[in-house]
């Protein structure tokens, strides 16, 4: 009978019932988040496989060498085409002319 008496006060304390549970969430989380901001620490430290690193140190590409392709290049005779939605069928949109598909849709 005392055990029955003694597990309803604590049942009915707001204290056990709502502030145990936000201090292990907080507790938790803070030993969650420790792991999870570990991860980032040990994949910098992951080392690279020397071939693809000598294959990445020969492949350089900086904007610089990008700006140099492109400079030259004109953009005048650039036509913006419209790529086709998900119920169209591609090849008929390409390169058509927009009467045409207006007439073979209606």
């Amino acid at each position: 009978m005392a055990a029955a008496s003694v597990m309803r006060t604590l049942r009915k304390n707001r204290t056990l019932r709502y502030g145990v549970p936000m201090l292990l969430l907080v507790i938790g989380g803070s030993f969650g988040l420790r792991e999870f901001s570990q991860i980032r620490y040990d994949a910098v430290k992951i080392k690279i496989d020397p071939e693809l690193e000598k294959k990445l140190k020969m492949n350089k590409v900086s904007l610089e060498s990008e700006y140099e392709k492109i400079k030259d290049s004109t953009f005048e005779d650039w036509e913006n085409i419209r790529g086709p939605r998900p119920w169209e069928d591609p090849d008929l949109l390409q390169g058509r002319n927009p009467e045409f598909l207006k007439t073979k849709t209606t």
